[in-house]
């Protein structure tokens, strides 16, 4: 696997395809720049050699080149990150790109122009992907929130750089954290999966049953399984068209000696709103009327014996709405608990939009081994599919 370690950049242009499509406010104003902070480390790197940088990444889901969606909106913020001056390119192709590459100094950032202004990106049109190749001598993918599509500039660029492309530094550090999951893991190893639904899920539960130990089922897909179980869920989110399925999935566990472990009880409101009545109920009898919005106080302790005693941890889902503050405590707990384990010993990766999202927002990020930048990614990662724009670099 070739890494920034294996190249040095003196002298040379160095093309790297980035994920920077962050969220804006209404000014245009960067809310948060956790994904050019990512980058900053591979850039770094290629700067010290005494290389210059050109940066390509998409922005938003644009129709044609649309204002909103211009890189020219972050150019501020990246170069308040890297610590340089960032020049802008008002078009990724073109005159204007092949004269902003080429006019590049040793040292100098260049960012490109919206790449998905042209449909061509998004197609993994070969020409245009050529075109953008010409602006640079080494091709660098650090974009793992984007590796799992084959567009111009994540992996059909790759071909035009037969010895000259590696992984960025973030790219790598993702691929690591997941090979130690999913193949060098350290037993005993446990998969917390949350979430609403189990089809969403299924592949990457099929895939890991040969990986883990330990399973933690949470979120809305604990009731498909408690109905399929035979137990009363009131209105909590099911997927009737799923119960056989929920129990084809506990005999393969219990057929491959994996331990499932699902929540015995939970807080159940009468209805889905913050300000709602609770009862902590046994998870197979809710009341009519009533729906399970977070694990209970005994499924927590549960847990917590389980994740305590791991030594590699998979983190994939919430426990529970914690997007409401009445029913984050499920959610906010194991994550204080997955810390623990952490500070003992145990590797961590928390991976998939709303586990990210949860870790980030009650302040336990730092407290992870690895916190993956790439959702989608991430669960066909998961679900053991090989990523186009990994398998790119390493042909």
């Amino acid at each position: 696997m070739k890494t920034l370690n294996d190249f040095n950049f003196q002298g040379k242009k160095a093309l790297i395809r980035v994920d920077f499509n962050v969220p804006l406010d209404e000014n245009f104003n960067v809310t948060d720049a956790n994904r050019i902070e990512a980058a900053q480390p591979t850039i770094a790197k290629i700067l010290a050699d005494g290389g210059s940088v050109i940066l390509m990444s998409h922005l938003g889901r644009p129709k044609g080149k649309e204002d909103k969606y211009s890189l020219r909106h972050i150019v501020a913020k990246t170069a308040e990150v890297l610590g340089v001056p960032v020049q802008f390119a008002t078009d990724c192709r073109g005159e204007v790109a092949q004269n902003a590459a080429a006019n590049l100094k040793a040292g100098e950032v260049l960012l490109l122009e919206n790449l998905r202004f042209y449909t061509e990106e998004e197609a993994g049109d070969v020409e245009f992907s050529k075109e953008l190749a010409s602006l640079g001598d080494i091709y660098v993918n650090d974009a793992f929130g984007t590796a799992h599509r084959a567009h111009a500039s994540t992996t059909i660029i790759a071909q035009f750089f037969p010895n000259d492309k590696c992984f960025g530094y973030l790219l790598a550090k993702e691929i690591d954290s997941l090979n130690r999951v999913l193949n060098n893991s350290v037993k005993p190893v446990t998969a917390v999966l949350g979430g609403s639904k189990v089809s969403s899920k299924i592949t990457v539960i099929e895939n890991i049953l040969d990986k883990v130990d330990h399973m933690i089922i949470g979120g809305g897909m604990t009731f498909t399984f408690i109905k399929a179980l035979g137990g009363k869920v009131g209105d909590s989110i099911c997927e009737n068209d799923k119960l056989d399925l929920a129990l084809e999935i506990l005999h393969k566990a219990k057929e491959k000696n994996v331990h499932v472990h699902i929540p015995v009880d939970v807080i159940a409101a009468d209805a889905f709103a913050n300000d709602a009545q609770t009862q902590i109920v046994d998870v197979r009898e809710i009341p009519d009327g009533w729906q399970g919005l977070d694990a209970g106080p005994r499924s927590l302790e549960n847990f917590k014996e389980v994740i305590m005693n791991s030594k590699t941890i998979l983190w994939n889902g919430p426990l529970g709405v914690f997007e409401m503050e009445s029913f984050a405590k499920g959610t906010i707990t194991l994550g204080e608990y997955i810390a623990e384990s952490t500070a003992n010993g145990a590797f961590s990766l928390v991976g998939g939009g709303d586990s990210v999202a949860a870790v980030k927002q009650f302040g336990l990020e730092e407290r992870m081994s690895y916190v993956s930048t790439g959702g989608g990614a991430m669960l066909e990662m998961l679900e053991g599919r090989v990523l186009p724009g990994i398998q790119a670099i390493l042909d």
